[in-house]
């Protein structure tokens, strides 16, 4: 069932709310074929041992050194996800952890030798992606600029729906 299913009645045939719902399909549907692309990549290089989740996960950290606070703040991940994939990956060693000298509740991470190479496989895998969109025409510099554009103008919309309708 999509979302647009779920249209009340005399809803379906307006223009641009059938445009909105199809966009959220769409947002919802690239995210899980993302986490497929990165799955089939994985197999692909005999990586088993991580999720793609979790291979995202590393790819965002990459050099920094975070706590699962500043992860969910930036919006990547919700609170109980990113603290379970955390957990695995500093209990496989593919990130350090250290808890913070001034707050001794909150845990640093960083990756290790082995999370920087998953990290690696995934940044290569991007920029093989962004070449083959670019290179067979797909999406040129000025979509790809529109269509991040446009993301973020609906992220923000969608944030200030959260702070200050409610």
């Amino acid at each position: 069932m999509s979302i647009q299913d779920n249209l009340g009645p005399g809803l379906s045939d307006r223009g641009f709310m059938a445009d909105y719902l199809e966009a959220l399909s769409l947002v919802e549907r690239l995210h899980r074929l993302l986490l497929d692309v990165i799955k089939d990549e994985f197999e692909r290089v005999a990586v088993l041992e991580i999720n793609a989740v979790q291979g995202l996960l590393l790819f965002n950290i990459s050099d920094n050194e975070v706590t699962a606070g500043e992860l969910k703040s930036r919006g990547y991940y919700q609170g109980s996800n990113v603290s379970y994939n955390l957990k695995k990956l500093v209990d496989m060693g593919y990130m350090h952890h250290q808890r913070c000298e001034i707050d001794r509740r909150s845990v640093r991470v960083r990756l290790t030798d082995k999370g920087r190479t998953i990290r690696d496989v995934v940044s290569v895998l991007f920029a093989r992606h962004a070449e083959g969109l670019e290179g067979k025409g797909v999406l040129g510099p000025a979509g790809i600029s529109e269509i991040s554009a446009s993301l973020k103008r609906m992220e923000r919309y969608w944030t200030d729906q959260i702070r200050y309708i409610y």
